[in-house]
Order: structure tokens, then sequence, then C-alpha cells
């Protein structure tokens, strides 16, 4: 039996991303950010949910551009400090030692040790209540060459990304398998 927990965030985890935002300065500054994913396959797109409040907001509203860096879990201690403190008040680079690159392709930093790389233009804000959800369109994705598979996809297992739920990080498993391939003892198409 199913005991109701009431309308909360969801527990499933989520990806541990950073969003890379130039401030009106031409400042870099690296925002950790988990409620997030695809959202789009034509054009290719990411949603990311930000609080007004928070500084990356200001950036990508003025810039109308970011990226999305996945880390691999070697910089957890990197990813969580930049989650823990803001833009406006500490250069968060010189903090966690992290390197800021231009993109080439839009006005935002990318951070040079991370495994991904996603180019985003802004192309859709829709308020939602306590977060704003920020739509990307997906320009370009750059994956460092030993994290990529033999079709040049990025390969989870080398990447080694996080996740989070409950307030906790969490890293990936094993393959257990391939999609659409365990339902065909339910059903095979004719």
């Amino acid at each position: 039996m199913k005991k109701s927990i009431g309308a909360k965030i969801p527990i499933y985890p989520a990806p541990v991303w950073v969003i890379g935002t130039y401030d009106e300065a031409g400042n870099p500054n690296a925002m950790t950010v988990s409620w997030a994913g695809i959202c789009c396959s034509d054009p290719p797109a990411i949603a990311i949910s930000l609080r007004q409040s928070t500084y990356t907001y200001g950036n990508i509203l003025k810039r109308r551009a970011f990226t999305v860096n996945i880390p691999s879990e070697k910089y957890i201690k990197e990813i969580d400090c930049l989650g823990m403190v803001s833009g406006r008040n500490v250069d968060k680079f010189a903090l966690t030692g992290l390197t800021p690159v231009g993109s080439k392709l839009v006005d935002a930093p990318y951070i040079k040790e991370f495994p991904v790389i996603l180019d985003c233009k802004l192309l859709n804000i829709s308020e939602i209540g306590l977060h704003t959800q920020f739509i990307g369109q997906i320009l370009d994705i750059m994956v460092e060459e030993n994290c990529a598979d033999e079709k040049g996809r990025p390969d989870l297992l080398q990447i080694k990304p996080l996740l989070m739920a409950n307030l906790s990080y969490y890293h990936l498993g094993e393959i257990i398998g391939k999609c659409y391939t365990f339902g065909k003892d339910l059903y095979a198409p004719k």
C-alpha cells in the first residue's frame, strides 16, 4: 500500500550541472543547478530552473546565453562550493581553481576542466512560481575525446557525472541493458 506524502519536490535523482554566465561587467560566473533536463529534441533544447534571487538569473537575462557544464565526480568539492556561495560576492573561479574559457558560439564561459559542455542561447523564459524556467537552445556540445563512445556521444561511465536527490550526491552505477530490449518479452510489433 502506498502512503501519501503530499505535494513536494521529487525524490528522483536530478543531474548536477554547472551553469556558466558572464555578468554585466564581463566577469565569469558559475552556479550549480539540479532543476534541469532535456526538454525538446527539435530544436535540441534544455531547461534549467533558477530562483530570481540568484546572480546567474540576472546574467542570463542580460546576456541571453549560458553554458551547461557537466562535471565528473572527481570535482565534487568544487561543484559543491559553487552552490554554496554567490558570484555577487565571490570570484568562484579564483576560489575553486577552475578555469573559465570563453565560448566561441555564445556570450558565456565554460569550464575547461569539465568533460562535457553545452553552448546554449536563450530560447524561452517561463515564470513558474518560486523558480523561473530558462530554456536554452543547444547550439553545440563539446565532449572530451576520452569521454566519448565509438560514435562520439558522451559516455556516462567515462564522464562519471553526479546526480542529486534529497540534498545528497550520487553517482551512476553500471549499465543494466539497452532500451527497447526488455519490453520485447511483453510486446513484439507485427
